[in-house]
């Protein structure tokens, strides 16, 4: 019988990338520059990466959510990591070849139910899956 081929690894946002949404969030919506706590932001990249590395068959809903929930949970910003968190998800879908599509209802909703603890990392895995399409 053949091996099963494992899934390959998908595309990662940088840490680049990271700071220059937010500071594209900032100039936009204004709010406090810089960051809080910069090893609190390189835990946060680095999460998705160990999730798939630990379990190489978690989808791209279930990785999204690890960047949106390190992000809206540890605040490694002094501002705007809720639209940041929001953002990286929609970012890593679409370095992978999706999108998000959701109305700025269901995204405000979500981010601060997320920010307030009142959804968990599994359910905005749950939320981003729901929303997701397939770019490719």
């Amino acid at each position: 019988m053949p091996r099963r081929q494992p899934p390959a690894e998908p595309v990662w946002v940088s840490r680049l990338v990271m700071d220059a949404v937010h500071f594209d969030q900032l100039r936009e919506h204004g709010g406090l520059a810089g960051l809080r706590d910069e090893n609190t932001l390189e835990a946060v990249l680095a999460r998705p990466k160990q999730r798939w590395h630990y379990d190489p068959a978690s989808d791209l809903g279930t990785l999204a959510a690890a960047y949106g929930w390190g992000l809206v949970t540890t605040h490694p910003y002094r501002d705007g990591n809720k639209r940041t968190a929001f953002l990286a998800m929609v970012v890593f879908l679409g370095l992978n070849d999706c999108d998000l599509e959701a109305t700025q209802e269901e995204v405000v909703t979500t981010m601060l139910a997320a920010a307030a603890g009142q959804v968990s990392e599994a359910a905005l895995a749950d939320w981003v899956r729901s929303h997701l399409v397939k770019l490719a």
